[in-house]
């Protein structure tokens, strides 16, 4: 039977969402413009499977990691896996499995609008653009593939899919207004334009967006940075992250700490969870090493604010100490906990220690931090989901397991907490038997619940078919396929005691 089959072929979907845990490997540097200051980064906001990164500084690809800071010329390349790529201003770009892109340019201007262009050399990628907020400057977006380069609408939400010498760009939100050489060229809302990638030739409209397999997990992604409201407490024109910090934690009253007023802290932590305690030094080029932590929130508070320990309630960050500003890849600031002495004390750790040197030539550059056991989170049974004291939110798929702070509170008094589960796999075309691949296991999602019946799911109250029907695409239809979920081997974890995990 089917649901059989795909409880057997999903065994490995939690190891996936597992794979912040799994590392803290080798990769390294890339060449950057003299002061650090200038230097724009944008973050590696997600990793599933076989993902690669080429940070530019002559070592090639090596194993990419979430939270990892991407500069100008590096390229992302996915084998059987996805990733997800967040700007500043919670604009996301998305690869499916077997795509390579890279980031020609990655500038902010003088008045403080970002330019950036991003060449898709194979494959599939998702862009979706964010409107400027009002008064500030329009952000200048520019997609290359082929011979052709396409600056793209504020707003706009598209696929592009190279296949051969043809690219297909999908339409899925907005419009897009392009200048050709024959004149002006206009690909409204759920149409696709065709483009020859070897000429300048006036591309061909289809009036429909056929779907994809990818659509289901794209939508569910944009949907979650979409419901980015101004985090309580930060202020920062750098939005990219409060997303996460909205969904994996929450401001508390830290009054008499860290001087005073809210500190944010992620759920499933107790006041024994030490936020220094597992991560990676990357190295980078004329920046040194550049703090990654393995959290899926792991951004803005580790290049942003400062932490500190608050006795009972234990380590919470602060977004306004240290000025408020923004570290960039220099983040050692962030890593400096308020009001920490030499040797710690009243519950403080030191914070990670800073490699003395830059890595030697062909030596790993990515240097593990594991001072102790790393906990996760996970899948327990085909049906269940569990949620560990002190894994900090750490394995928890983003945004489809519902408010978090009543597990939270449950698993800090009595060490777990669990949830029924169940997981959805959008097929685009296909019947509803036959089997499931493995990158289409990919974009699979966990959903807090029961599976529908069968014939709910076949009516529209699947994630793969609203979203399909909710859309008003055409094109072969999409179908989800709700399963139980297999329990998951043993993850392996990071080496502790500081060493190089490759």
């Amino acid at each position: 039977m089917r649901s059989t089959y795909l409880s057997k072929a999903m065994t490995f979907l939690p190891l996936l969402l597992l794979a912040p845990i799994l590392h803290a490997q080798s990769n390294d540097a890339t060449g950057t413009t003299p002061g650090v200051s200038k230097v724009r980064i944008v973050r590696l906001s997600q990793v599933k499977g076989s993902v690669q990164v080429d940070r530019s500084d002559g070592r090639g690809y090596e194993r990419a990691i979430a939270n990892l800071p991407i500069v100008e010329h590096n390229q992302l390349r996915t084998g059987e896996g996805v990733a997800e790529v967040e700007f500043e201003d919670n604009s996301s770009l998305r690869l499916a499995p077997n795509s390579l892109v890279e980031f020609p340019r990655l500038e902010r201007s003088a008045s403080g609008a970002t330019i950036s262009s991003i060449h898709l050399i194979e494959g599939t990628a998702y862009v979706s653009l964010v409107k400027p907020q009002s008064g500030k400057a329009a952000n200048e977006f520019k997609l290359i593939f082929g011979d052709r380069t396409l600056n793209l609408d504020p707003a706009a939400h598209i696929r592009l899919a190279l296949e051969g010498t043809e690219a297909k760009l999908a339409v899925m939100d907005g419009a897009l207004h392009i200048d050709e050489a024959n004149g002006a060229v206009s690909i409204p809302k759920k149409k696709t334009a065709t483009f020859q990638t070897s000429d300048q030739s006036e591309p061909t409209i289809a009036h429909n967006v056929e779907t994809s397999p990818f659509d289901g997990w794209d939508h569910e992604a944009s949907s979650y940075h979409s419901g980015v409201a101004a985090l309580s407490g930060v202020n920062s024109p750098y939005a990219y992250g409060t997303r996460d910090m909205s969904y994996y934690g929450s401001f508390v009253n830290a009054a008499g700490c860290g001087g005073g007023g809210s500190m944010w802290r992620p759920y499933f932590a107790s006041a024994a969870w030490d936020p220094f305690a597992n991560g990676t030094w990357a190295w980078y080029q004329g920046a040194g090493y550049s703090w990654v932590s393995p959290y899926p929130w792991g951004w803005t508070p580790y290049h942003s604010g400062s932490w500190a320990y608050c006795g009972d309630m234990g380590w919470g960050w602060f977004p306004g100490a240290g000025g408020g500003g923004w570290y960039g890849l220099n983040n050692v600031a962030a890593l400096t906990p308020i009001g920490h002495t030499s040797g710690g004390g009243s519950g403080r750790t030191q914070p990670p220690h800073l490699p003395g040197h830059p890595p030697l030539p062909h030596a790993p550059s990515m240097i593990a931090v594991n001072t102790r056991p790393i906990v996760g989170s996970q899948v327990a049974s085909p049906t269940k989901f569990e949620f560990r004291k002190d894994s900090a939110g750490l394995g928890v798929p983003r945004g489809t397991l519902g408010n978090l702070n009543k597990f939270s509170r449950e698993s800090i008094s009595h060490g777990t907490a669990s949830t029924a589960i169940y997981a959805s796999v959008p097929r685009a075309g296909q019947p509803m038997g036959g089997g499931i691949t493995k990158s289409e296991m990919l974009s699979a999602s966990i959903h807090r619940g029961y599976a529908p019946s069968s014939s709910s799911s076949s009516s529209g109250n699947s994630f793969g078919t609203s979203y399909a029907g909710s859309g008003g695409m055409r094109g072969g239809g999409t179908t989800a396929s709700p399963a139980p979920i297999a329990a998951p081997s043993a993850p392996s974890m990071p080496s502790g005691g500081g060493g190089v995990k490759k």
